[in-house]
């Protein structure tokens, strides 16, 4: 099984000509996937699935028993939504002894929140990846939401914060927060686009 960080991001991205490939710059996402390897989680939620690529990554990244949760929309227009044709596809990055639930839903939802809860038995949680909706609002909303969930020790990351342009704002959240905690930042494109910033809680 391929194991290092930078051979899985390449296999992710070349699969069946791209049909997983993440939204992400590779050099910026084998960063953080070095970083969650080291953390070894158990218990990991993403927010945001789109492709399938970056859950693709976590499975692999998490221990072996690890519990998985994605929350995406069913339909959206920002970074978000996958057609229920991929589900039983992502159904099966799960490994032998890990749980994987697909949560179709807003994230932004209280009973979505309560859901994610339950799903994960009311344990906190290792890893989080914030990759929905992009606009100002809807990050800061799911940092408000998701983050009270996440162990000291833990890791939170969100992607898109290299800079403000369109209806993706994540960077100004970003600036608002980070400060507050020990993080780093994935910023390698040219154009200032992407980028990943890391909370080490």
């Amino acid at each position: 099984m391929v194991d290092h960080p930078q051979e899985i991001v390449a296999q992710c991205f070349s699969y069946a000509d791209a049909f997983l490939q993440p939204v992400q710059v590779p050099e910026e996402i084998t960063s953080l996937l070095e970083d969650v390897k080291k953390l070894n989680p158990k218990r990991v939620l993403e927010i945001g699935t789109c492709k399938g690529g970056t859950l693709y990554l976590w499975t692999r990244a998490a221990q072996p028993d690890a519990t998985i949760v994605s929350v995406d929309l069913r339909s959206g227009k920002v970074s978000g939504s996958y057609s229920r044709l991929r589900t039983p596809i992502y159904r099966r990055f799960a490994r032998r002894q890990q749980r994987l639930h697909l949560v179709r839903a807003d994230s932004h939802q209280m009973n979505t929140l309560e859901q994610v809860k339950r799903l994960f038995g009311g344990s906190e949680i290792d890893f989080l990846f914030i990759d929905g909706d992009h606009s100002y609002e809807g990050v800061k909303r799911d940092w408000e939401m998701y983050s009270t969930l996440v162990r000291k020790g833990g890791i939170i990351a969100f992607h898109d914060v290299a800079g403000n342009y369109g209806e993706t704002h994540v960077k100004q959240c970003w600036d608002e927060i980070k400060d507050n905690f020990r993080h780093c930042e994935y910023m390698v494109h040219p154009e200032g686009l992407y980028g990943i910033g890391v909370i080490f809680k």
